[in-house]
């Protein structure tokens, strides 16, 4: 005759939860021990798979950027690397400045404006200044959002006197201003506040060491190859091995950036520097229609704001969607010089006269 668990003894009900528990123990174990086997190398490694790929990234960002109290950080002066070079006041060399005294043009964005995966002569901005004979100015930093984009051309605008600001941006830098730690490096961010924005997290801190950022499954599980294994195979390690913080909710980035763009114009005004604002687009927007409606959306949405703040806009999709084979466009996740070199033809047609 069967008793129910309620009427069993307590010492047997804690004899079977703890046999259940040390079976799943076994058998996670084994599948470890086994998925570990079929590479061997890692059958006698084992390593903290989150903690050395935030090491690895703390080194390379320390290696090429310096902190910024302000921006977060920005490029190393002086940095050099195969296929990079950063100048003397932080700026990725575009190469010989024309002749001519015509006022630079300042670029500004992300990692697709500083040219992430293409060398110093390969990105749009130095693309930009040949055809333009005018010398541009490659202000992008990889991994910024949109928040500290405007943050880097209110920055350099007044040292630099350029005769007009290029802002370029992707869907993604939106979301990135909901956050106050990107990539495990700290960064400023807004909080909207009446009709406005108020900048937070100024002073930025400096960038945290890997082993002190870690959550307590990171801690424990960062260690099994096996469950490193299934979130490569998920698509999952950014989430795993990011070290990100978000401070508002999903979609105020929306707000935020909209607001940005009154920044910008402020920075119009006061400059004299005509303003562009341009989208640029990721290559999973030519791999998935549901996640390109959803980054079109949004892209729509910035232009429009800046539109309405009387900025320039230009939005690249049409003549990107225009090529044969878009993705073809790209190396891995940034644009390959053919992809960059269609960007500056654009951003030059849509800049004709301005700042002269």
């Amino acid at each position: 005759m069967n008793t129910p668990d309620a009427q069993r003894p307590r010492s047997e009900l804690l004899r079977r939860t703890i046999l259940v528990l040390v079976s799943v123990a076994i058998g996670l174990g084994l599948i470890e021990l086994g998925v570990r086997a079929s590479t061997w190398t890692w059958l006698f490694a084992w390593p903290n798979y989150v903690l050395d790929a935030r090491k690895v990234l703390a080194e390379t960002d320390n290696g090429r950027s310096v902190h910024d109290e302000r921006l977060g950080y920005r490029p190393r002066p002086g940095y050099a690397a195969p296929g990079v070079m950063i100048d003397g006041d932080g700026l990725r060399t575009t190469g010989a400045a024309p002749a001519g005294d015509k006022a630079p043009i300042l670029a500004v964005g992300d990692s697709f404006t500083f040219g992430e995966e293409v060398s110093d002569g390969e990105s749009w901005p130095a693309d930009l200044q040949r055809i333009t004979g005018r010398r541009v100015l490659n202000g992008g930093v990889s991994g910024y959002g949109f928040d500290q984009i405007v943050l880097r051309a209110e920055a350099l605008a007044p040292r630099y006197r350029p005769g007009a600001i290029v802002v370029a941006f992707i869907a993604d830098d939106i979301r990135r201003t909901e956050m106050r730690r990107l990539w495990s490096a700290d960064k400023p961010y807004f909080d909207p506040e009446g009709d406005g924005l108020t900048l937070r997290n100024v002073p930025v801190p400096p960038r945290a060491p890997p082993e002190t950022t870690l959550t307590f499954w990171q801690r424990t599980i960062g260690y099994s190859y096996a469950f490193d294994f299934l979130m490569r195979r998920l698509g999952l390690l950014h989430d795993w091995f990011g070290d990100h913080v978000r401070v508002h909710k999903e979609g105020t980035g929306e707000l935020i950036s909209c607001r940005l763009t009154a920044r910008l114009a402020g920075l119009q005004k006061e400059s004299g520097a005509p303003v562009l604002l341009v989208a640029a687009y990721d290559p999973v927007v030519w791999d998935d229609p549901k996640f390109a409606a959803e980054q079109r959306r949004l892209t729509a949405g910035l232009l429009d704001c800046a539109r309405r703040n009387g900025l320039a806009t230009l939005d690249t999709y049409e003549a990107l969607a225009a090529m044969p084979r878009p993705r073809d466009l790209y190396v891995l996740w940034h644009m390959n010089a053919a992809g960059n070199a269609l960007i500056a033809r654009l951003v030059a047609g849509a800049l004709g006269d301005k700042g002269n």
